[in-house]
């Protein structure tokens, strides 16, 4: 193959991907849909899950505690939605109450992802499907829900340590 084919194959390939990535089938809303109801349960359960007398308990002296962690995990959602996606922010629990039992981490989490996903719902495909710069990256409004997934999962990821230097297991996975 010459080096013209190549390079305009190349070319087509590099012009077609952002346009396709726009393009996200309606029926992946679904699947976001289903991404925040995992995040949810996982931050409930690890809230559920650790004694209330370790809420402000840290690994190191320089990290978040555990309840920090846990309102940093749910809370970037709010504050990235709000953000990038261009709707006004909730209105949440203090978090100096709510930090501090797992009744107010629960009031906390549930108020942030039942506000999350009414705008996820209602947002509409032409929005969906409109370009951000996201940090500095342009992407399509639907992509912000998947990066604000791995936020989450890897953020709340980081409390694990907190289960064990107190001799406990981290809530089980949710896939088994």
């Amino acid at each position: 193959m010459n080096k013209s084919v190549l390079l305009a194959a190349g070319a087509a390939l590099t012009f077609a991907i952002p346009a396709r990535a726009q393009d996200m089938p309606e029926s992946y809303r679904a699947v976001q849909l289903s991404a925040l109801d995992v995040q949810r349960h996982m931050l409930l359960a690890m809230a559920d899950s650790m004694p209330e007398r370790l809420y402000r308990d840290k690994v190191t002296p320089i990290q978040r505690d555990f309840a920090q962690q846990l309102g940093h995990a749910s809370g970037a959602l709010a504050m990235i939605v709000s953000r990038f996606i261009g709707v006004p922010a909730p209105q949440l629990p203090d978090t100096a109450v709510a930090f501090n039992s797992r009744a107010g981490m629960r009031s906390y989490i549930n108020a942030i992802y039942d506000w999350a996903a009414g705008v996820l719902r209602n947002q509409t495909a032409a929005d969906r499907a409109a370009t951000v710069q996201f940090f500095g990256q342009p992407k399509p409004k639907w992509q912000v829900w998947d990066e604000l997934h791995q936020h989450t999962i890897w953020t709340a990821g980081q409390v694990v340590a907190n289960f064990r230097k107190n001799g406990m297991a981290p809530p089980g996975f949710g896939f088994f």
